[in-house]
């Protein structure tokens, strides 16, 4: 991770102010861990319902969740979102994106250690994440951070059902 990249864990205070550009980077980056069957519009279904402006401001709030950004030049260009679920001792890493031009920089690594450091300081057991079956570059990534693939999911998108692994990290 080069010097002039920030990881912040965003406060529920600074919502307005942080919730446009982590939709704007969103927009921009889910696409990309979607898989090429996934139709245009079943994508741009699923940014306006959950990647929204309102629905980062409606997280950022949340005290059951994370948001951690990387800021580069004053600029969003990745983010992770944690979920810590008590009641069964675990989080869900929600969401891990970099922008394209960020790729191999070193930022997603950077994200998941501070993603994991938060769950361990919640106490949890394990963190676990779905990953689209297609999606092997992303695979590839969480199995390097210690994720071992423990079953399947479904995920909409959209009116789409995708076919998701479930990847799990014991703490």
């Amino acid at each position: 991770l080069t010097p002039d990249v920030q990881l912040v864990t965003a406060e529920p205070d600074q919502a307005h102010q942080l919730a446009h550009e982590l939709a704007r980077v969103a927009a921009l980056t889910f696409p990309l861990a979607c898989p090429p069957t996934a139709a245009a519009q079943n994508i741009a279904s699923f940014i306006d319902t959950h990647l929204s402006a309102d629905r980062f401001a409606q997280y950022l709030t949340d005290p059951d969740r994370a948001v951690i950004t990387a800021a580069q030049s004053g600029r969003i260009v990745g983010y992770a979102m944690i979920i810590h679920d008590s009641a069964d001792a675990c989080a869900e890493l929600s969401k891990i994106y970099v922008l394209p031009d960020q790729h191999g920089s070193g930022i997603a690594w950077a994200l998941m250690q501070r993603a994991l450091d938060i769950a361990r300081d919640w106490r949890v057991r394990r963190v676990w994440l779905g990953v689209n079956r297609e999606n092997q570059r992303a695979q590839r990534f969480y199995a390097k951070c210690g994720f071992r693939i423990n079953g399947t999911r479904t995920f909409q998108v959209g009116a789409q059902i995708e076919n998701d692994y479930v990847m799990v990290q014991e703490l």
